[in-house]
């Protein structure tokens, strides 16, 4: 994994490098998620391989209501 920079506008914006953008399938409105981890940021995608990715993650609530 090569690493790659961007700078942070005065506005707070940063610019994803298009090598990234096409490997994780964002486009401009894609929703982003920010996430900590420990000492990191982490940037989600919210693309709908990540949705997919989601399903049967979570229990249904008829699950929950019999615990």
């Amino acid at each position: 994994m090569r690493p790659e920079t961007g700078v942070v506008t005065s506005k707070g914006q940063v610019v994803i490098p298009a090598r990234l953008r096409r490997r994780f399938g964002i486009k401009q409105g894609t929703l982003v998620v920010f996430l900590e981890e420990k000492d990191k940021l982490v940037i989600q995608p919210v693309t709908q391989e990540f949705i997919r990715g989601m399903r049967g993650s979570l229990r249904s609530r008829e699950n929950l209501e019999k615990d």
